[in-house]
Formats: C-alpha cells, sequence, structure tokens
C-alpha cells in the first residue's frame, strides 16, 4: 500500500484546521492537497485523536495481517487436499510432495518443505545410495513369478541365488518398487488360549488330510484330497476329481504307502468320506491309527489346514481352470514346486524336501 506524505498526527491537526473554521479551499491551497484527499480524510478520522488515528493504524496493519495468514492457511489446506500419494510418513514421500508444491502451486522451497513437514537441508540433500538397478529388476522378475510371496521369501529365493543383500535394505527396495501384496479378507479368528500341537519328531509319523473345493471356468465343481506329512509339512499327493469317494481316498492312500510305508496315524476331519466303512475297514486292516478331530475345530487340523490356505492363495486363487486335466496339470507343478523349491517359513526357510534330507 502507498505510504502517505502525512503522518496521523498532521492529518489530525489539518482536521483541526478545518473544524476551527478554515474554508476546505483554503485549507487545500495551505497544505497542497485536493478536497477529495480532505473529505476522505474527514471521514475516516472525523472526531479522533491522535491517539485514537494510530491505534486505527495498527488495527488496520493487524486485520491486513491476519487475513493474509487466513488467505496462505486456506492456500496450505487446499494443497494438502490435492497432494498426490496417501500419508507423508517417509522422507521420500514429503520430498515428491515439497517437489510438486513448488512446480505445481508455486511454493518457495521454505514454505513448501514447511507444509510437507520436511527441513530444507534434508530436501537438498542429495542421497548417495546406490541405484541397485540388477537387484531391482531380479526383485521384480522373481515377484511377478511368484505373485503371493512376500520380501521374506523373495529374500531367501535371492540369497539361493548368490544375492547378499541384507533384509532391511531388501524391505525398502520392496516397497519403492510398489511389490506389496494385497492381503486377502481372511475369516475371523477365534479368541482364546490354546494349547500348542504337537509335531511328530520323524517323517511318516502322521499324515494329515482334507479336501479343497473349486470350479472350472464353465462353474462345474471339483475337489482336491489333499495329504501332507506334518514333519516335513511335504504334499503328499493333491488329487483332484469331481467325486472322491471313501474307497477312492483308500486307493490314494495305499498308493502312497507303496512308496513311503504306512503311517503310524492319519488325522483328519469328520466328512462323510472319511468315517465311511471303506476308511473304517482300511485303518482296521492297515493297523492305522485314525484320529479325528472335534467337530467345529479344524485348527486341531492346522497343518493342512494351513496348507490349504497357501494352494489357494497361491495356486487356485491365480489361475482358471478350464478342464480337470488342466487342473491336475497346473496343481503337480505347484506341488512339486512347493516340495522342491517353496522356501517354508516354518521350516527356517528350507523346502519340505530339504528339511527331511538336512
Amino acid at each position: 500500500m502507498k505510504r502517505s506524505r502525512f503522518s496521523e498526527a498532521q492529518i489530525i491537526g489539518i482536521l483541526k484546521e478545518h473544524q476551527a473554521g478554515m474554508a476546505a479551499s483554503n485549507l487545500c491551497r495551505k497544505h497542497g492537497i485536493s478536497d477529495a484527499t480532505v473529505y476522505k480524510w474527514r471521514s475516516k478520522y472525523g472526531g479522533m485523536e491522535v491517539s485514537d488515528a494510530r491505534r486505527l493504524k495498527a488495527l488496520e496493519a493487524e486485520n491486513a495481517k491476519l487475513k493474509k495468514l487466513l488467505a496462505e492457511h486456506m492456500m496450505d489446506v487446499s494443497t494438502l487436499k490435492e497432494m498426490p500419494g496417501k500419508k507423508l510418513l517417509r522422507p521420500g514421500s514429503r520430498r515428491n510432495a515439497a517437489t510438486w508444491a513448488m512446480k505445481e502451486k508455486q511454493y518457495n522451497q521454505k514454505r513448501a518443505c514447511a507444509l510437507a513437514g520436511i527441513d530444507p537441508r534434508v530436501y537438498r540433500r542429495v542421497s548417495k545410495r546406490p541405484a541397485d538397478i540388477d537387484l531391482r529388476d531380479r526383485l521384480k522378475e522373481l515377484s511377478s513369478e511368484r505373485r503371493r510371496f512376500g520380501y521374506r521369501r523373495l529374500h531367501i529365493l535371492l540369497k539361493r541365488e548368490g544375492w547378499h543383500v541384507n533384509w532391511k535394505k531388501l524391505y525398502r527396495i520392496y516397497r519403492e518398487q510398489g511389490l506389496t501384496v494385497r492381503k486377502r479378507s481372511g475369516r475371523k479368528r477365534a479368541v482364546g488360549t490354546r494349547s500348542p500341537m504337537a509335531i511328530p519328531q520323524g517323517p511318516n509319523q502322521r499324515w494329515s488330510l482334507d479336501f479343497v473345493s473349486d470350479s472350472l471356468s464353465c462353474g462345474r465343481r471339483f475337489r482336491i484330497l489333499n495329504v501332507i506329512d506334518d514333519f516335513s509339512r511335504e504334499c503328499l499327493a493333491a488329487v483332484v476329481d469331481t467325486s472322491l469317494s471313501g474307497e477312492r481316498v483308500a486307493r490314494e492312500l495305499d498308493r502312497i504307502a507303496e512308496m513311503r510305508g504306512y503311517p503310524c496315524m492319519v488325522v483328519s476331519d469328520n466328512g462323510t468320506e472319511l468315517t465311511s466303512n471303506a476308511i473304517l475297514k482300511w485303518q482296521e486292516d492297515r493297523k492305522v491309527d485314525w484320529h479325528y478331530i472335534a467337530p467345529g475345530k479344524p485348527m486341531q487340523n492346522g497343518f493342512v489346514e494351513s496348507f490349504n490356505g497357501r494352494m489357494r492363495d497361491e495356486c487356485l486363487n491365480e489361475h482358471l481352470f478350464d478342464s480337470l486335466s488342466h487342473a491336475r496339470k497346473l496343481l503337480v507343478a505347484w506341488r512339486t514346486d512347493y516340495n522342491h523349491h517353496r522356501p517354508h517359513s516354518s521350516l527356517a526357510g528350507m523346502t519340505p524336501t530339504e528339511y527331511v534330507n538336512r
């Protein structure tokens, strides 16, 4: 705002001369001002003393400052709403937000950094970290091959290939590349104290089996009989068919036993196929203990339930099956990968085959 060449005291003195009876024309000629200026002063300062005029000027200056602060605050709020990305939790996201505000909203660096919550010195700091282009490319390739693997299993696979990288660095790169696995919604978990399940101390001591159902692309339903060894978590069979009766289950168990021998115990739920006369006769003839879990307590058969979840997440939900033969082919390939290549978190990162042969 243009500064007046008259102070408040001078303006009040001129107005008092006018009030004393001096004509406006003579007053203007004496002080070198126009008639409009005199009437403007009179409307603004009429009846005031010098102290009142100074207080009015201070209030006007404060009001202008508050208006400026309010306008800047409203602009900052609008800018924060328009900023790309989600919450500004990391220095990288804050730096990107400050850069965006400077380019798109013409903020200066100091104000943009204050808005993004980052110190200007941190903003100007140039990172000396290596680009790790080869590691990033390989991590992208592995994550595209293993879409449901998190950074822990990818870290194990990279170590197998000879990459020597700290897991914290790998996690940072994993997040920067946007490779985080989206969690699928799961069922509600029961709350309460559970006793841990006893783990067999050797292979072929206890088998667990359960059924998983899915459908073909045409809508036709099929079932999968999963049999695993509770000691090594090895998948012994994944039988695919539209119907799996008790007699079929008994034949599949005999086929597995021809290669591995019969187990000491088999654990299953109370499904009609597994409580049929064929299964009862099979366990009596083979002298194999068969343990049925309590109804409605699937965690009593937790090993195969966990395996079912991995199969559904990494295989069944990732493919569309055109036919039963197509489903069998994909499940055989996944089962081979699960037993021989996929690292298992409860086996210290080893595969079931490595765990047995260690």
